[in-house]
């Protein structure tokens, strides 16, 4: 690409600077902590549950969580209302057909989403404030005044940070260069990277880690990227054909075409759900007063990095919002029904139903090998660190995150230059025929 084209395309240029402020304000916000908290007592409360799930949530919250900012719930309680309005609007007679008649409806349904994050929010805000309460007791003066009006203030907090965070995201959609959202998610677990690899350095200066050791983990590191980069490019090109059709003297269609279908057709949608579903148990554990040995002391103990419980119920959940959400982005129905009004059909298949009963056979054989190969990515990592102790500080999750925003990135940028080169051929082509 002409790096001329690239100076003059002034409105991608414009986006990309649009979408770095507002991550840097995003950055900024994750140091802002929330009123009532010692800053020191909260480290040290960090790095004894380090080994726990929350050191996964705060990865994905850019450290915000270990210094309680106001950007500690990240965007996760947003996360968790939009998987539940999906379902509902799955389920959900009024809600499907309110969706399907006007814009209206799409903005009524995502006001409703927006009304259950502020809930969500403030639930999860009540039970972090009850939790840090009840751990005052180890780490003494992390709470300068337990009561009520700190868990207002922590409540506020927090949910007018994941509120602003919502926003921003919608601005980087918008306005920016798109994937608002995960962008955010992106650049907080990449915040975190410098300080994972200044751990791992260390690791082998003292000696705890091998060079052997160093090495295997490097390799690891480059499989699962070259896995990602091939597994996300996959896709399964369908032939469409559209028959001929004469208009007085002229003969037109004839053409035939393909309808890519993408191997992970979901994206990093499963796992980020996944993840927003595993920690509930972390919210509603904090309302107790957990004994050794109890029930929910074990769940805890047991949903940690790496352990049988975690592992089991991240697969599940990641296969089942696979196949949820690829049928939310690609409908069947949908698209036979739009090739059929434009006159596309499929070689051997009629237009209609049967076309729609092919794309769902394709689709569910592309989705149980791409709910494999993110299960798989997501959890080898965590399974080999828990297993072999080695610092795989880059979980899976947050691996696949990091490469897949990457990949879209890119590719919306390089869309928009071949954009821009392509408008200004044709303006030349126009200013030529004009002589």
């Amino acid at each position: 690409m002409d790096a001329a084209i690239f100076a003059k395309a002034k409105d991608l240029k414009d986006k990309i600077l649009f979408t770095l402020f507002i991550l840097l304000v995003y950055r900024l916000g994750c140091y802002i902590a929330v009123p009532g908290i010692d800053a020191s007592a909260m480290a040290e409360f960090s790095s004894a549950n380090s080994k726990g799930i929350l050191s996964m949530f705060n990865a994905l919250s850019g450290g915000a969580l270990s210094r309680l900012s106001v950007f500690s719930l990240s965007i996760f309680p947003y996360i968790t209302s939009s998987i539940l309005m999906q379902l509902l609007v799955a389920t959900y007679k009024p809600l499907e057909e309110m969706k399907k008649d006007s814009e209206d409806g799409m903005r009524k349904i995502n006001q409703y989403t927006r009304y259950l994050t502020v809930a969500l929010a403030m639930f999860q805000a009540y039970g972090v404030a009850r939790g840090l309460e009840g751990s005052a007791s180890k780490f003494a003066g992390i709470v300068h005044d337990p009561g009520m009006f700190f868990r207002l203030g922590v409540m506020v907090s927090l949910t007018a940070g994941t509120m602003v965070l919502m926003w921003l995201g919608e601005q980087i959609s918008s306005k920016g260069i798109g994937n608002g959202i995960s962008l955010i998610i992106f650049s907080g677990i990449v915040a975190g990277l410098p300080q994972a690899f200044i751990s791992v350095l260390e690791l082998v200066r003292s000696g705890s880690m091998g060079p052997v050791t160093l090495v295997a983990v490097i390799v690891a590191i480059f499989g699962l990227i070259y896995l990602v980069v091939v597994a996300e490019r996959a896709q399964r090109k369908i032939s469409v054909q559209y028959p001929k059709r004469q208009v007085g003297n002229k003969i037109f269609g004839g053409d035939s075409t393909h309808l890519p279908l993408k191997l992970n057709t979901a994206g990093v949608i499963p796992p980020i759900f996944a993840n927003s579903i595993l920690m509930f148990p972390l919210t509603i554990a904090s309302f107790m007063t957990l004994k050794e040995g109890s029930l929910w002391n074990n769940v805890l103990i047991y949903l940690g990095r790496g352990k049988p419980l975690y592992l089991i119920l991240s697969v599940m959940l990641i296969v089942f919002f696979s196949f949820f959400y690829t049928s939310i982005v690609f409908n069947s129905n949908d698209t036979a029904e739009m090739l059929k009004k434009n006159g596309g059909f499929l070689h051997g298949r009629r237009p209609g139903h049967d076309t729609a009963v092919y794309f769902d056979y394709v689709l569910t054989r592309l989705t149980t090998v791409g709910s494999i190969y993110i299960s798989f990515i997501c959890v080898l990592p965590e399974y080999i660190s828990s297993k072999y102790s080695i610092p795989f500080y880059l979980g899976g999750t947050s691996f696949l995150i990091v490469v897949s925003v990457i990949m879209d990135t890119f590719v919306q940028i390089q869309s928009s230059l071949f954009a821009y080169q392509y408008e200004s051929l044709i303006r030349k082509s126009k200013l030529r025929g004009m002589f």
